[in-house]
Formats: C-alpha cells, sequence, structure tokens
C-alpha cells in the first residue's frame, strides 16, 4: 500500500502517520498481539496515571479500543462510498462515560486483538481504487489509506506515550 500524501488528510493525521515506517500491513499484523502483550504486561500499573486529571492505563487501553472502532467506521464508510459527513468524537468525553476502571487490563489486550485481527480483514480486502477515496469526518477530508496509517500509527504514538510517561 502506499503512504498517503499530505493532501489525503488533516493536519492532525500527520501526528500518527509520521510514525508508521515499513509495510503498514505488517506493522498492522503484528500490533494485534505486540501492543496486546505490551499491554498485558503493565498490569501492575493498571489503575497508574501519570499526573492528576492524566488517564489511567486501563482507560488509555480504553480509548485505543474506542478510537480503533471508530477510525475503522469512517475507513469502511468512506470505502463504500458514503456521502455523508461523519461526525467527530471527543475522547476525554468518551473516557468519561465509560467505565474502563471496571475492567481488567487483559480484556481490553483481548478485545484490542480480536478488533483488529477482524480489521485486518477488511483492510485487506480493498482495492487501490477504495483506498484513495476520500470522505470527510469531523469537518476534514480524508482517504481511507490515510486512516490505514492513522491506526498504526495510533499504537505507536501511545505506545511512546505510556514508555515516557508511566514508565
Amino acid at each position: 500500500m502506499n503512504r498517503p500524501q499530505t493532501q489525503e488528510y488533516p493536519e492532525w493525521g500527520n501526528t500518527y502517520i509520521r510514525l508508521v515506517e515499513g509495510d503498514v500491513i505488517e506493522i498492522l499484523t503484528k500490533q494485534a498481539t505486540e501492543f496486546a502483550d505490551f499491554i498485558n504486561s503493565l498490569v501492575e500499573k493498571a489503575d497508574y496515571a501519570y499526573a492528576p486529571g492524566k488517564w489511567t492505563i486501563k482507560e488509555l487501553a480504553g480509548h485505543i479500543v474506542d478510537t480503533e472502532r471508530i477510525l475503522v467506521f469512517r475507513l469502511l464508510s468512506f470505502a463504500r462510498g458514503e456521502k455523508a459527513k461523519l461526525p467527530g468524537f471527543e475522547e476525554d468525553d468518551y473516557v468519561a462515560a465509560a467505565h474502563f476502571k471496571d475492567r481488567s487490563l487483559f480484556s481490553f489486550s483481548e478485545e484490542f486483538t480480536l478488533l483488529r485481527k477482524a480489521n485486518l480483514f477488511l483492510i485487506n480486502s480493498l482495492n487501490e481504487d477504495e483506498l484513495s477515496i476520500i470522505g470527510n469526518a469531523n469537518g476534514k477530508d480524508m482517504s481511507v489509506r490515510s486512516l490505514v496509517y492513522v491506526l498504526a500509527g495510533h499504537i505507536l504514538h501511545h505506545t511512546n506515550v505510556i514508555k515516557e510517561r508511566y514508565l
């Protein structure tokens, strides 16, 4: 899959896309198990937040699962030719409305693995024409291809955040 061009995504996408080096499908595939294993290794810090008002590891894991679902919904919608503008989402509100603290960290890692593996079936079924389709979410245009890269980069970003701020 070709790397998305900067005109295929809004500026915020660069935060994630720039982190993706190499074959994005290989990265997504490895993340399905490697990120889950990484999350499982943090069980001792599951309820830890590095500062007041920051998410705990569990809340961060819940955010990752929610975001995976939202981004893949956008990806599917655009690939299927959806013309309606899709809404944005406020990540802090989603985390606040969830009860992530009531779940085990293992449940998030297992859910992420299953979700990512299912999402890979969809992603791998897309052809170049479908990957090039542009849709609109949160008032910003974005290609299907760029969403694939954001999925990979989102995990890379949060892995870095956990290593830098939580460990």
